[in-house]
């Protein structure tokens, strides 16, 4: 997608329709291609031709682990986000607005609702890690 529509502004740039984010190719041939051949509503465009190209909203995330195990202040964070999009998603459902997101189930078992820091003490879920 590109960044503006006049000519020579912007190199394109990626947009992934899971996330809904932009992002910089990893290729030095993208950096030679004008954004302004593609236009800023080229991804609007297309969804709105082939809806079903659309993907649908995950509840899932993407969990960093190293040889099988999580990365505990990344994984606090995420319970932290997550907390926060509970509360949206909340929000949204007191308003009647359709959120969005698929249903994958409930994969909490297990969970307790404290967990230990890297220095041995309690946290609740929600707590944001010190860094």
């Amino acid at each position: 997608m590109g960044m503006s529509d006049n000519p020579n502004v912007k190199a394109v740039k990626l947009y992934c329709a899971k996330c809904e984010d932009i992002y910089n190719p990893k290729s030095s041939r993208h950096a030679t291609i004008d954004g302004a051949y593609f236009g800023t509503s080229f991804q609007n465009i297309l969804f709105q031709v082939y809806p079903a190209l659309i993907p649908k909203k995950s509840e899932k995330r993407y969990e960093p682990k190293i040889y099988g195990f999580k990365v505990h202040a990344a994984a606090a964070l995420m319970r932290w986000q997550d907390l926060r999009k509970e509360e949206m998603k909340e929000r949204l459902r007191k308003l009647k607005i359709d959120d969005g997101f698929e249903d994958d189930g409930d994969d909490d078992e297990g969970e307790s609702e404290f967990d230990e820091d890297a220095d041995g003490q309690d946290m609740e879920i929600g707590d944001v890690p010190q860094l």
